[in-house]
């Protein structure tokens, strides 16, 4: 008995958009000593889902070859199959991805591909047009996410041509979140008036302050939704980002110190500025981390959600740090 020789590509084990979606079992199927003319009448017999293969097996099922229709048709009336058949088409598990089952075909110039289970029984052709549909799923799906939209491309084309009631319906919600982190960030001002009384210069760092540390968690939440779009786990850059946001604070506090000492003659006031500078960008990197892999693994598009909810949140907490430092150096 003629068995196929090469290895079984096992990727991945999981159900979901896998190989095993996509088979069927309503295909021409026939044994190594049929000749051509019988198989030929059973193909008139009843209509297949595809007739682009001619699967042939042993008696327990065990796929031992294909035969190209081109071939069967070609060939004299009786003519048997194992004359005609490929004894090592390309196959694939049940459980590999779809995408990489669907490029084991083009690779070897097959119309469709077997999947077999573990004893190599037979369990379903995957046809030429399920192959070339995943394709093009997967060149959607893999499109949209170098864009930064994880759910697909149509779903980047409903967005584009969505009337003005939807847009309002996906972005408001978020930008009411703003507003309410503008309301709490002024009560969070209030807080320390005494202190804006008794030292007005300290007033004057607040915008720069907050504005620089929205800019590296902004700088920090744009490669964390691009490496998410493209399939890039936080985890690979979590640390490094938290340590380019602490140097950056670092840098950005060395700066100001002198020009605010210099401009000001206070050293008590370029020290706590400084001091909170640091901190705020170190935060702000990694709350700009947090936020967007919180927002995938909740369903949410960290493109629509993470920029005005990491804004609300870096903005409190600037002030916060800013004013608290204050109190405690100045």
């Amino acid at each position: 008995m003629t068995t196929v020789s090469q290895p079984l590509l096992s990727i991945s084990e999981l159900q979901f958009e896998t190989a095993g979606e996509h088979h069927t079992r309503s295909v021409p199927m026939a044994s190594a000593t049929d000749r051509v003319g019988a198989v030929c009448a059973r193909l008139r017999e009843r209509r297949f889902a595809s007739v682009s293969e001619i699967v042939v097996c042993d008696d327990a099922g065990t796929l031992i070859g294909l035969v190209n229709i081109e071939d069967l048709l070609a060939a004299e009336d009786e003519t048997r199959l194992n004359e005609l058949m490929d004894p090592a088409p390309p196959v694939v598990k049940p459980g590999i991805d779809q995408e990489h089952a669907a490029w084991q075909a083009i690779r070897h110039g097959e119309a469709s591909l077997a999947v077999v289970d573990d004893q190599y029984r037979f369990q379903g052709l995957i046809t030429a047009q399920r192959i070339f549909e995943v394709l093009l799923w997967e060149h959607d799906e893999d499109t949209a996410r170098l864009g930064g939209v994880v759910a697909g491309s149509t779903v980047a084309y409903a967005a584009s041509d969505e009337p003005v009631p939807r847009r309002l319906i996906h972005r408001l919600p978020w930008l009411l979140t703003g507003l309410v982190g503008a309301v709490l960030s002024a009560d969070l001002v209030g807080v320390f008036e005494a202190k804006l009384h008794a030292h007005l210069i300290l007033a004057f760092f607040v915008p720069g302050i907050v504005y620089l540390a929205d800019a590296v968690g902004t700088q920090t939440e744009t490669l964390a939704i691009r490496g998410l779009s493209v399939g890039i786990r936080i985890e690979r850059v979590f640390w490094r980002e938290i340590l380019t946001g602490l140097l950056i604070g670092l840098v950005l506090a060395a700066m100001l110190f002198p020009v605010v000492l210099w401009r000001w003659e206070r050293m008590d006031v370029a020290f706590a500025v400084s001091v909170a500078l640091l901190s705020a960008c170190s935060i702000a990197s990694t709350i700009a981390m947090a936020l967007p892999w919180t927002l995938q693994r909740l369903g949410q598009d960290p493109a629509f959600a993470a920029g005005p909810l990491a804004t609300v949140i870096q903005d409190l907490l600037s002030v916060l740090i800013y004013f608290l430092v204050c109190l405690a150096i100045v």
